[in-house]
């Protein structure tokens, strides 16, 4: 098989720059982002101008409801927690968990791999510096690898399906210098939870404050503009 990825895409940091690892390793990347009924589009704009600086092969964009649900505040009318100590961020899993977000934007990627005849997946997943959720720790990831390789044409045939985590285990600021070695314009990402009707970042949310400290260790002005 060709040396092909699929890349999570959702426009923010991490995704970013797990797409531009994907290409400095040299894959030929696919990345897939999805309308999931999330607060707002901003990030979305943002996966689509990354790729537009990041050639990739395609870019998909798929949209599911999980507003249908609800029970998240980034896809529910629940307001976003702001004004956490950046410290104490990550110690519980917090309302703007998605339930089984990356199990469901996984399995996609999945099926989207199958078609492309692709083994590798790469998602910007991180267990450092991050929100608290349960689907971005190393013990998910290792155990959805083995249960696709078990429940897969291309897996049981013997080609044996990776999920790549890059950054699972860096801080954002390592993150960041990363990222800016490889030429990401950060100017083009989306980390907000909850924006205005501009697009501009509120600064307070968990997302806005994690990556605040990290441009903050690294020592390089964060291009995003707040309100």
């Amino acid at each position: 098989m060709g040396k092909k990825a699929v890349v999570l895409l959702s426009g923010g940091i991490d995704s970013a720059t797990t797409l531009a690892i994907a290409k400095d390793s040299g894959y030929e990347v696919y990345a897939i982002s999805f309308r999931y009924g999330q607060r707002h589009h901003f990030e979305i704009e943002a996966a689509k101008k990354i790729v537009s600086e990041i050639d990739v092969a395609k870019h998909l964009i798929m949209n599911i409801d999980l507003s249908s649900f609800g029970g998240s505040a980034l896809t529910d009318d629940i307001p976003v927690p702001k004004g956490k100590k950046v410290e104490n961020i990550g110690k519980d899993i917090p309302v703007t968990y998605v339930p089984a977000r990356n199990i469901i934007f996984l399995s996609l990627a999945l099926g989207w791999a199958e078609v492309l005849e692709c083994t590798d997946i790469f998602i910007g997943v991180n267990a450092i510096d991050y929100s608290g959720y349960p689907d971005c720790r190393p013990e998910f990831i290792e155990t959805f690898e083995k249960a696709v390789n078990l429940g897969t044409k291309i897996g049981v045939e013997g080609n044996r399906i990776r999920i790549h985590t890059p950054l699972i285990s860096l801080t954002k600021a390592e993150i960041i210098k990363k990222g800016i070695e490889l030429g990401v314009n950060y100017s083009l990402t989306h980390s907000c939870y909850d924006p205005d009707e501009k697009g501009r970042a509120c600064g307070k949310c968990d997302s806005c404050l994690l990556r605040k400290k990290g441009f903050g260790e690294v020592g390089v002005k964060d291009p995003t503009v707040y309100y």
